[in-house]
């Protein structure tokens, strides 16, 4: 399977919406919207991170299958990604992942994700985020405070 990534198209948002309407995905992910339904927010969103972000789509064969962002401040920049549940654990995300870690040469880079997000995790390992901290969040997909994990990609050695 060929994963590529491109700018972000404006055919590219109902997709998204879709995909961030499914309840296991949702659910897995965790730290969602607190209402992901809410069309006028999710627009707003996509609206701001175009402009604030750097945010790419994820192609699979030439399907839109997800997106993936980098965002925040210098030195405090994070990465995350969404891919439809179809295409979970066929190395989409992790292709991806590895994508935009070329196209943004800055280190170090933050990623977080839900304790029992064994998948997400998996990914953020292979691509050279290691653990650095444990916390917990108010995660609004499941209602509740739960575990996360936060990881570093540091500057590759000299």
């Amino acid at each position: 399977m060929q994963v590529v990534l491109r700018e972000v198209h404006d055919s590219d948002l109902p997709v998204f919406y879709r995909q961030l309407n499914d309840p296991e995905a949702l659910r897995m992910a965790a730290f969602t919207p607190e209402d992901p339904a809410d069309r006028d927010a999710f627009e707003a969103h996509w609206k701001r991170i175009r402009s604030s972000a750097l945010v790419r789509t994820i192609l699979a064969d030439g399907d839109v299958v997800g997106n993936a962002a980098v965002y925040g401040e210098p030195g405090e920049r994070e990465v995350t990604y969404w891919v439809d549940r179809a295409y979970w654990g066929r190395g989409v995300a992790t292709a991806a992942l590895r994508g935009l870690l070329a196209e943004v040469p800055e280190r170090p880079l933050y990623a977080r994700a839900a304790a029992d997000n064994a998948g997400s995790l998996r990914v953020l390992e292979k691509c050279g985020f290691r653990e650095t901290a444990q916390a917990t969040g108010y995660a609004p997909a499941r209602g509740e405070e739960i575990d996360e994990v936060v990881l570093k990609l540091e500057p590759a050695p000299a």
